[in-house]
């Protein structure tokens, strides 16, 4: 389907969500909008993509975590995605001990962050920080990023998780080939390639026993 064909709707049909979890992700869209109007949060020519291009482009990650995965940690979280979608979508399917950690550099991204969260009641915090500057790590089953930096640069942050037995999810584009062949130059890793929802050239990479190449 094309994504500009793809509204609330087709969103809900796509994920099954329930109708109070598309209302959640609705009062997401529409800050998303106000606040676009004074803060640089995503580019304003995809906001009318939001459905397709941002929601369920995000919320496919949660196929592929592990069963039962409870705790997450989204690196570079920027307008939340996917940190934000898999919070929201995770207060429907697995409802009480649930916790989406979005790490955000920016202030202002933050600000709108806490602001989604608090207007939707959802199970999430935010850590003002840079990536490698956060001291105390909070643990998790997932760690996730979108559009933060090339895979080689994205493996550094994402290290100190996947040592402790997270598997790390990331989305990338047409390149992903090429960012993998150049990560194992510096990295050790077990990859495996899933095909993307919503971009024939894009793949979602899995990542598990991480290690710095000897």
């Amino acid at each position: 389907m094309h994504e500009r064909a793809f509204d609330a709707a087709a969103f809900q049909a796509a994920t099954g969500v329930s109708r109070e979890t598309l209302d959640r992700f609705e009062t997401w869209r529409r800050l998303l909008i106000e606040w676009s109007k004074h803060t640089n949060l995503v580019s304003r020519s995809t906001l009318d993509d939001f459905w397709f291009r941002h929601a369920y482009d995000s919320w496919q990650l949660l196929r592929l975590a592990p069963e039962g995965a409870r705790y997450w940690v989204d690196i570079g979280a920027g307008a939340g995605f996917p940190g934000l979608a898999l919070a929201i979508t995770l207060a429907e399917t697995a409802p009480g001990e649930v916790r989406v950690t979005l790490i955000e550099s920016i202030g202002k991204k933050a600000a709108f962050l806490r602001a989604v969260i608090e207007e939707t009641g959802i199970r999430a915090d935010v850590i003002t920080a840079r990536a490698e500057e956060v001291s105390a790590l909070p643990s998790c089953d997932v760690v996730t990023a979108r559009a933060v930096a090339p895979l080689a640069k994205l493996l550094t942050w994402m290290q100190p998780y996947v040592e402790k037995g997270a598997i790390a999810l990331i989305p990338k584009g047409a390149r992903h080939e090429e960012e993998l062949t150049d990560a194992r130059k510096s990295w050790t890793f077990e990859a495996s390639l899933h095909a993307s929802l919503t971009s024939d050239e894009a793949a979602i990479i899995r990542i598990e026993r991480l290690t710095r190449a000897r």
